[in-house]
């Protein structure tokens, strides 16, 4: 008798600021009747880092860092646990922006937390990739115009696009779908939205690309 297809327990979905990850993450935990976790966001130090004061970045990194330890250290999901989690960050995440904003001194101290928090962590099952175009991502960030998001520069922004793509390249922790959100919208689309949540439904391992091109919409690495 052939194996059911079970949904993975664990799904966090990532890629940088206005990719979509908070909307895919809450229609997802609606879907699934699942627990949704959300990466906070009242970080106390972030707006002195935006304004580029000195020692800022370091502050708001380890708030991160804590916090999203916090977040995922409470999940439960040992083999009692009937539950479904979906979140909207990884938290492998949090190193990333860590090697963009801190100078090589305050690396080595973070890393001796990073490493210490990241070994008590669950990994998720399966992580969705949204990724976007510079161009595209820099017009949904003018388009949301959000208090917290009007000081981030383009460059910035272009940085940390490289980053994540340079990172998802070599992730091989989870399965992985990558999903191109240049060329749809399934924050404003319902056809796009659905197209996506049928790729979701269906078993993925390894890495596999969402590719919007109708009959041609997945290819498996």
């Amino acid at each position: 008798m052939a194996n059911l297809f079970e949904l993975p327990r664990y799904i966090a979905v990532e890629g940088p600021m206005r990719v979509g990850k908070s909307t895919l993450a809450r229609v997802l935990a609606e879907r699934l009747n699942a627990q949704r976790v959300m990466e906070a966001e009242d970080n106390p130090f972030l707006h002195s880092f935006y304004q580029g004061e000195p020692g800022a970045g370091f502050q708001a990194q380890f708030a991160f860092l804590i916090r999203r330890f916090e977040q995922l250290h409470a999940l439960d999901l040992g083999p009692r646990s009937q539950k479904t989690i979906v979140s909207d960050f990884i938290f492998e995440k949090d190193k990333l922006f860590a090697c963009l904003n801190l100078t090589d001194q305050e690396l080595d101290t973070y890393n001796r937390y990073y490493n210490h928090f990241h070994e008590q962590l669950p990994t998720p099952d399966l992580v969705i990739y949204l990724q976007a175009t510079p161009e595209v991502l820099k017009k949904r960030l003018k388009k949301k115009n959000a208090p917290g998001e009007k000081a981030i520069n383009e460059d910035y922004l272009e940085e940390v696009i490289k980053a994540y793509e340079h990172f998802f390249f070599h992730y091989t922790s989870s399965d992985l779908l990558i999903v191109n959100t240049s060329e749809i919208d399934f924050v404003e689309r319902n056809e796009d939205l659905q197209e996506l949540l049928r790729k979701v439904s269906a078993p993925i391992k390894g890495t596999q690309y969402f590719l919007p091109l109708g009959s041609r919409e997945a290819a498996s690495a």
